[in-house]
């Protein structure tokens, strides 16, 4: 049952729609004030009385009525009108609703004919992978998965960094001092290790800035060497890259990066230049944004070279042509704020209303506990090594708390990796985050060891006993098992709102909660000794529990075991 819809049935009100009305009904803060509430405060101008009068007049209203057959009671307090649920009706429709749905309990087609084009991850061709582009990947991989899930058709975009001058810089470092054996054996490492020394010797010897920039101009000119070595750069990069894109459980549609755009740019040039926004700035062409109170976006260099700006204009416009996307969302880091409020508002002076769909989904940054990182001075902590480290030390857990544990190493993947993964994902995604292994391998708290151990754990109790046919609810009629259920029935609205706020925190925070509701219940009643009726509602209150975190965990990228 969908109660506000329900609920706004009930309630007839001279010039409020039931659509209005619907979303006006809201949880309460406090438990005491019922299950839903509405608030009669808007009401008060129109119907010329008190929001305590009206609240009082709907209550006798509906209470005369018949129809509200799954309420306990209806009470106006203070000008709200608080709804209570039939509590042994509610857990029973909820969880038939569960059971019955399976892993589609949350899903929807609401995004149905609408395209959404997410662009994230975007890591740079020869260099690292490493732990700042922990947040882009998974937040946009989640998103992904979350606008696939309500019905929408969720195009992902890795938009590889993939041309300038860097790849220069690196074509005369691999000259000077690589080797291909080390190469095949350390890959992006060994081209880190050149392009550090590059960086360091160019601080005394400025003519090699002037060689890579030669080389990069024989990359844009097709020359055959200089474009063989830089795919073989992109293989290198990207056979890295795709193992530990398998082990996040991250995927995309589309591998177009800068490189790609590079023949596309130019029509958006011309275009900027027919409609009078291209503007003379000691040579470089911009647009004027002083009336917005930003800097000037730079299109071009008094040299004629391209920007970031440059190809994310082409980028979108190749995009909505492609894709005639509903929204198209940047998964970039809150250091780039304004350059995205630039190019969007150029987007809009050009005079297309689709700018308004285009959303930067900003997100902290993450560091580790010892510092900062920095590519060219070789300071940076590979992602693969995080990963394997969290996975080393779960590994280490099993072997001094689960010894009878079949499958030890697969185990001590899933629980590594997934820590990693919601502790990314748990908190809001604009906060700044400081990676402590400890933190996130705990298996109390709010982490993902917690959430994946409760997941086994309703596994056990399922395993246990057998649900038969008869089932008696009321053995669900206590605040523990309400609790329970109320967190399974909040899941599928926090589904729609971490895709309207572009929030996977709060598909996290929805499944912590069943797993914190859920253990309570635990370990307060007795589950398998129980009467095989009241047995039946718990196991199946149980099956219903380990649903919703199998599917909030999947939607998050991360694995949930049945044994730990």
């Amino acid at each position: 049952m969908d109660y506000r819809h329900e609920l706004s049935r009930l309630i007839d009100i001279d010039g409020v729609s039931r659509e209005e009305i619907e979303k006006l009904i809201t949880v309460p803060k406090e438990s005491d004030n019922g299950d839903f509430c509405l608030p009669c405060f808007r009401f008060a101008g129109l119907l010329k009385k008190s929001p305590v009068v009206i609240a009082k007049e709907l209550a006798e209203t509906i209470t005369a009525s018949d129809t509200a057959d799954f309420l306990s009671n209806v009470e106006p307090k203070n000008g709200y009108l608080n709804f209570y649920l039939d509590k042994s009706d509610f857990n029973r429709r909820i969880l038939e609703k569960v059971l019955s749905e399976g892993d589609a309990y949350g899903a929807s087609d609401e995004g149905r004919g609408r395209t959404v084009c997410i662009d994230y991850s975007s890591i740079n061709i020869a260099k690292p992978f490493h732990i700042g582009h922990l947040m882009t990947t998974v937040i946009g991989a989640a998103l992904y998965r979350l606008y696939k899930f309500l019905g929408y058709n969720a195009v992902g975009i890795n938009h590889l960094g993939d041309w300038g001058t860097q790849f220069g810089k690196l074509i005369v470092a691999y000259k000077k001092w690589g080797d291909e054996k080390d190469l095949e054996n350390r890959g992006i490492r060994a081209l880190l290790d050149i392009y550090v020394k590059f960086h360091k010797c160019a601080e005394t010897d400025d003519s090699l800035n002037d060689e890579a920039r030669r080389w990069f101009k024989r990359i844009e000119d097709g020359d055959p060497e200089a474009v063989a070595l830089f795919d073989k750069f992109k293989e290198v990069t990207m056979k890295e890259v795709d193992r530990t894109y398998k082990r996040l459980k991250v995927s995309f549609d589309s591998y177009a990066g800068e490189s790609f755009y590079n023949d596309k740019m130019q029509p958006v040039i011309d275009e900027l230049q027919e409609k009078g926004l291209l503007c003379d700035s000691d040579g470089a062409k911009v647009v004027d944004l002083s009336a917005y109170n930003m800097p000037p976006c730079l299109i071009l260099k008094a040299d004629g070279a391209t920007l970031y700006a440059t190809r994310d204009l082409a980028a979108a416009f190749y995009r909505k042509k492609t894709y005639d996307f509903y929204k198209c969302l940047y998964v970039v880091a809150y250091q780039q704020n304004l350059h995205f409020k630039q190019w969007f508002k150029v987007v809009e002076l050009m005079g297309y209303d689709w700018y308004k769909d285009l959303e930067h989904v900003a997100f902290g940054m993450v560091s580790m506990e010892d510092g900062a990182m920095s590519t060219r001075e070789g300071k940076v902590v590979f992602l693969e090594d995080v990963l394997n480290r969290t996975v080393e030390k779960a590994r280490a857990v099993l072997d001094e708390k689960s010894q009878t544990l079949e499958n030890k190493d697969e185990v001590a993947e899933v629980i590594g990796v997934g820590a990693v993964v919601f502790s990314a994902l748990y908190n809001s995604r604009i906060k700044d985050v400081v990676f402590s292994y400890d933190r996130v391998l705990s298996f109390e708290g709010e982490t993902g060891p917690y959430v994946q151990y409760t997941h086994a754990r309703c596994t056990s109790v399922l395993s246990r006993a057998e649900i038969t046919e008869n089932v008696d609810y009321s053995a669900l009629d206590n605040p523990d098992a309400v609790a329970v259920v109320k967190a399974i029935a909040a899941f599928p609205d926090a589904l729609s709102d971490a895709v309207r706020k572009y929030e996977p925190c709060y598909v996290a925070r929805s499944v912590m909660a069943v797993c914190q509701a859920y253990n309570k219940f635990y370990f307060e009643h007795r589950i398998i000794d129980a009467p095989e009726e009241k047995r039946n509602a718990m196991l199946i209150l149980t099956k219903a529990a380990r649903q919703v975190i199998k599917t909030g965990l999947s939607l998050l990228g991360i694995t949930a075991p049945d044994k730990m």
